[in-house]
């Protein structure tokens, strides 16, 4: 079932929720297949299915039916707890609302899932260290959110989606909140940890400057694939 360099893959993969008991196909018997090092961007109408896709992919709900492999690990039907540190180890997110902990300076934020993974203090300091110098916020490491503009916590949300080293990051809607200048940076940043690092990254987007920078453009209507277009290849493709 997986291929080389294959890092995701869904098969009949559908996900229905209960409207006023109305049924509702918000993915609707979807096959995926995405390799490592892909740039790619889901795109489609409002309630087209982006969001829940990416929610089944990333192993925070489960399908009605269908599976979802993670480098052939079957997380679609991992008990929760199993699931829970599935994700951990394995699964970066970056989220619109940016999520990140209040009381927390960014360093702390971004060391968080290490704490949970049980990083020894020399670890984490390391890779802080090295994600806030990535994402050029060294100086502002003692910060906590509601001192940082949308820009800078959105580049904090995304150093902390890496600090576990994860197969691959989900970003939904990550520039939605951003000004121009701090969508550029923030696409600037995602592109150069994909090319320098492989790392593979997963957008459900509606923004064009998105788009555009994307390898791979998958285009859902209704919760299925309308489109599938490969853009143009990443060098890891070749």
């Amino acid at each position: 079932m997986e291929q080389k360099n294959e890092i995701i893959s869904t098969e009949h993969l559908t996900k229905v929720y209960e409207d006023h008991a109305v049924p509702v196909r918000a993915v609707n018997d979807v096959n995926l297949k995405i390799k490592k090092g892909e740039f790619t961007a889901l795109v489609g109408p409002s309630g087209s299915g982006k969001t829940t896709l990416l929610n089944l992919i990333g192993g925070l709900d489960y399908p009605t039916s269908g599976k979802v492999y993670v480098n052939g690990i079957d997380i679609s039907s991992m008990k929760k707890n199993k699931l829970i540190d599935f994700r951990l180890y394995n699964i970066g997110f970056v989220f619109q609302a940016f999520n990140l902990i209040p009381v927390l300076t960014a360093r702390e934020n971004i060391e968080f899932v290490m704490l949970l993974q049980k990083k020894s203090s020399k670890e984490r300091e390391a890779r802080v260290i090295e994600l806030l110098r990535e994402v050029g916020l060294e100086d502002r490491m003692n910060s906590r959110p509601s001192e940082l503009s949308g820009g800078q916590q959105q580049r904090v949300a995304v150093a902390r989606a890496l600090a576990s080293k994860p197969q691959f990051v989900l970003a939904d809607e990550p520039t939605a909140n951003l000004d121009s200048k701090s969508t550029e940076n923030l696409l600037d940043m995602m592109a150069r940890l994909n090319r320098d690092e492989h790392m593979t990254f997963i957008f459900s987007t509606h923004d064009q400057r998105v788009i555009d920078r994307a390898h791979r453009v998958i285009r859902l209507v209704d919760g299925q694939i309308e489109s599938d277009i490969a853009v143009k290849q990443p060098k890891q493709w070749v």
